[in-house]
This record gives C-alpha cells, sequence and structure tokens, in this order.
C-alpha cells in the first residue's frame, strides 16, 4: 500500500483550458494527490508556460505525451497515474501510451471517439492490468450516492418511470471558442456533439443511480444552429431491463440554461427528485402523500453518502467537491483498498454504444433499437 501523496500527470489541460484545471483542483484537495509533471499541450512552448501556471518543476513540464512517460519512468519519484483531459480524439492513443507503460489512467468521458475504439481500450486495460477511471462527475455528489443506496435497498420499490434532462444554453449561438471549436469538430469530438458531450452525463446518471440499464432507445437528434458538424439538442425515449420507461433530453441550445442536469425518479412505493444547480437537496416524495427532504450533511444519510462529504450540514458542497469524491476514489483503487465508486471502462462502453447508437438510429429515423454494447 502506498502511504504518500500520490503523483499525477496531467494530459492535456493546457493555456485556455476549463476542465484540465478543474482535475488539478479537484485532485489535490484532499491531499491524497499531488500534480508533478505533464504534457499539457501538442504544443511545447504552450506545455511550458502551463507547467509554469500549475507551479510545477520546469523539467517535468514536457514536449509531449511519450517524452514524459519515458522521462518520469526514468525518476524515483515518477508519476503514479496520469489524468487524461484532451479533445476526445486523444483519449485514446493517451491512455494506451500510459497503460502499456504500466501507468494508471483516470480519464475525461466519454471514454473514446467511437465505440470500436473503446472496445480496444477494454481490451488495453485488460491486458495492462492497472486501475483505470473514467470522470463521470455527478456520480460524486453525495446526495447522488444516497439516492443510488436508496434505491438499491428497496425505499421506492421498483422502478416504473425516469425522467433525466440536462438543458445549457452556452451554444445556442455560433461560437468560435477554443471549447465550443473542438466539441463541433467530428475528428476531435466524435460523431457526437450534445449527446457525446452531455448526453453521456444524463445517460450515465440515470443508470448510476437506479442500477437498471437501458435495453431500446428511440432517439431524435438536431443540428439547431446553422453550420454544425454535430447535433447540438437531442431528445430520447428509453426502456429500462426491468420494463421501465424513461427519457432524455439534453440540449446546448436552451436558452437562459446553465448547467440543469436534473432527475426524476418514480417508483411504485415512492419517488425522488436531484438537481445538479441545488445538488445539497434530495426529495423523497411517498406514496402516502408526505414530502421529505434530504440535505446534504444529514446524520442520517448513508456510508456511501457521509464518505463523500467534508462538511456539517448548511455549508453547501458542490462540483470541485463531486470531481474530488471521484479522484478520492481513484486513490483508493491505487491504494488497494476497497469501497471505491469511480466509473470504469463498462461505464466508458456504454456511453460509446448510446452515442453511436443514437446518432444512427435518429439520422435513419429509424424509430425504436435496441441498445447493445
Amino acid at each position: 500500500m502506498v502511504a504518500r501523496r500520490l503523483r499525477m500527470g496531467l494530459i492535456g489541460g493546457g493555456p485556455g483550458s476549463f476542465i484540465g484545471p478543474v482535475h488539478r483542483i479537484a485532485a489535490e484537495l484532499d491531499r491524497e494527490i499531488e500534480l508533478v509533471a505533464g504534457a499539457f499541450s501538442s504544443s511545447a512552448e504552450k506545455s511550458k508556460i502551463a507547467g509554469e501556471t500549475y507551479r510545477i518543476d520546469p523539467a517535468r513540464a514536457y514536449p509531449d505525451i511519450a517524452t514524459m512517460l519515458a522521462s518520469e519512468a526514468a525518476r524515483e519519484d515518477g508519476i503514479d497515474f496520469v489524468a487524461i483531459t484532451t479533445p476526445n480524439h486523444m483519449h485514446l492513443p493517451a491512455a494506451k501510451a500510459a497503460l502499456e507503460a504500466g501507468i494508471a489512467v483516470i480519464c475525461d468521458k466519454p471514454a473514446t471517439t467511437t465505440l470500436a475504439q473503446a472496445h480496444e481500450l477494454a481490451a488495453i486495460i485488460e491486458k495492462a492490468g492497472k486501475p483505470f477511471a473514467l470522470t463521470y462527475t455527478y456520480s460524486g455528489y453525495p446526495l447522488v450516492r444516497e439516492a443510488r443506496a436508496r434505491i438499491a435497498a428497496g425505499a421506492l420499490g421498483t422502478i416504473r418511470k425516469v425522467t433525466v434532462e440536462y438543458p445549457q444554453g452556452w451554444l445556442s449561438k455560433p461560437d468560435t471558442g477554443k471549447q465550443a471549436e473542438w466539441r463541433g469538430d467530428p475528428s476531435r469530438s466524435g460523431v457526437g456533439g450534445c449527446i457525446a458531450d452531455i448526453g453521456v452525463h444524463a445517460f450515465h446518471l440515470a443508470e448510476f443511480i437506479t442500477g437498471l440499464r437501458v435495453t431500446r432507445l428511440l432517439a431524435d437528434l438536431g443540428t439547431v444552429v446553422e453550420g454544425r458538424a454535430v447535433d447540438d439538442d437531442c431528445q430520447m425515449f428509453l426502456r429500462f431491463d426491468n420494463g421501465a420507461r424513461g427519457s432524455l433530453l439534453a440540449s446546448q441550445i436552451a436558452v437562459g440554461e446553465r448547467n440543469g442536469l436534473s432527475i426524476r425518479i418514480y417508483g411504485e412505493k415512492a419517488a425522488l427528485r436531484w438537481r445538479q444547480e441545488e445538488p445539497n437537496q434530495l426529495w423523497i416524495f411517498h406514496d402516502d402523500g408526505r414530502s421529505e427532504l434530504v440535505q446534504a450533511g444529514d446524520p442520517a444519510l448513508g456510508s456511501d453518502a457521509q464518505w463523500a462529504s467534508r462538511t456539517p450540514g448548511g455549508h453547501p458542497e458542490g462540483y470541485l467537491e463531486a470531481f474530488a469524491n471521484l479522484y478520492r476514489d481513484f486513490a483508493r483503487m491505487l491504494r488497494g483498498e476497497e469501497g471505491a465508486l469511480v466509473p470504469g471502462i463498462e461505464d466508458g462502453l456504454r456511453g460509446m454504444a448510446l452515442i453511436e447508437t443514437a446518432v444512427a438510429a435518429s439520422a435513419a429515423g429509424a424509430g425504436w433499437v435496441d441498445f447493445t454494447v
């Protein structure tokens, strides 16, 4: 078991990146991990600048991934794992290089740009025998984990209906900014736009909380803003493996919306509701008419939610803390400890299958189709 702080190498996260700094903050929040090295950009100069921003040893801000992996392997204090925060098209080559060098990987979602690549990555992970995790951030919220535990314990009874929504408005107009640019380029994002960026988050949340698996879907994806090469708005009906019906809405052209991920789950005995913009409240609605408000920090929370909480009730925790929970779980895995709830390659395979199935079915007007991985 590793008693010291784990050493992280960051791939991506160069100048102008949003998610790279988020990974660094989340990883270091609990003092389990420290960022010590990185190949932050395909530009050696930008990688050097990023290294200065992150305040690491200048000698460990590398010009490319191969140089970082080789150089860190030669050090007694080399990295224990890499975090991949690049556009989607670099996920497979970066993960492959690290895993084949014997280095564990935590990676942004989606896992790759195609389902075939995700299967290739799964084979690489199995052969390497090293931990691999995906940052489906919202599974790190304490009350999301509480909802999952209550459903698993039968508090809602048989699940009948699941409604999950993820509206944003930041792409409601043409945008050539860095974050929008690569997401709208199929050579970097893959065939999916909105569905790959936020739709998979909604999909993962529905399966993570309920414990159910989608078996069929009917998808309607569209490109609303003229000139885009990928979808920016999508909706679909879902069927789950227990027969429950569901719906998923994801949109990035919903004017006025910020980050409106929410989920409602209806069972035979009760229902629940959680909203990402109010993450410290979980509502339970009972079939006798009672409404129960469960709040972050409540002493009656289950063990998974308590472990994911850092502050007493009334002290709000949010996105960065949820992200940090995934890193703390990943540190558990690397240390050989039990109890980690961090998503892995199976979640990545299902996410990629969702993207490709939905895009193809919508384009063909296929109606209901089977969902398989």
